[in-house]
């Protein structure tokens, strides 16, 4: 009868799927970029490509505090957020409406991240892999704050302007419900009869 598995063995096959998880995303990460239009938006699709590669670098560290062989596992989860965020990047969207999206996207892959980083994390831990569990807290806090970041993009603008392209009546509406002022009453002819009276004296 075979040997069931362990922790540690659940531990190296989660790892090896983020690996793969990150190789899959430094090539999605610069076609997102290419499709956003907020040039901030694009700014923080490259910025985390770049940190992306060093994820990517730094789990090889791991890998090597282990002495195991650095070695990827072909990870469906990652595969199928990408592939949903490549459908989106098809459709003939208005560019606020696909900024808007392409965040939706990119917080689906984060928020995968955080998930496989924080049982790594946890796990590491608990079997006292101390320096691989420090490696991947650090991964995982640079994971939070692009999570964070594109928050605070969709908060300051793209989402409203997204939803202002969807419902422009909206915000006419809202310019009509102004009460309006009443117009300055004329002088017109009462000034005029009163200036030929007094010219008349």
């Amino acid at each position: 009868m075979a040997q069931a598995g362990t922790l540690h063995d659940a531990f190296m096959d989660e790892l090896r799927d983020t690996y793969d998880a990150e190789k899959q995303l430094t090539k999605a990460l610069p076609k997102m970029a290419r499709a956003a239009t907020n040039p901030e938006l694009r700014t923080a699709f490259e910025t985390h490509l770049e940190e992306t590669r060093g994820h990517v670098e730094r789990l090889e560290e791991v890998f090597a505090s282990l002495e195991e062989k650095v070695r990827g596992k072909h990870c469906d989860g990652i595969a199928g957020i990408i592939d949903e965020g490549k459908t989106i990047m098809e459709e003939d969207f208005e560019e606020s409406t696909m900024d808007a999206c392409l965040i939706a996207a990119g917080q689906r892959a984060e928020h995968y991240e955080m998930a496989a980083y924080g049982t790594l994390v946890a796990w590491a831990r608990v079997m006292g892999h101390e320096e691989a569990a420090d490696l991947l807290q650090q991964t995982l806090d640079e994971e939070k704050a692009a999570d964070e970041k594109l928050s605070l993009l969709a908060e300051e603008g793209i989402n409203q302007g997204a939803a202002d392209a969807a419902h422009p009546s909206d915000s006419e509406e809202d310019e009509e419900d102004v009460p309006k002022m009443p117009a300055p009453r004329s002088r017109g002819r009462g000034a005029a009869a009163s200036a030929r009276r007094a010219s008349s004296r």
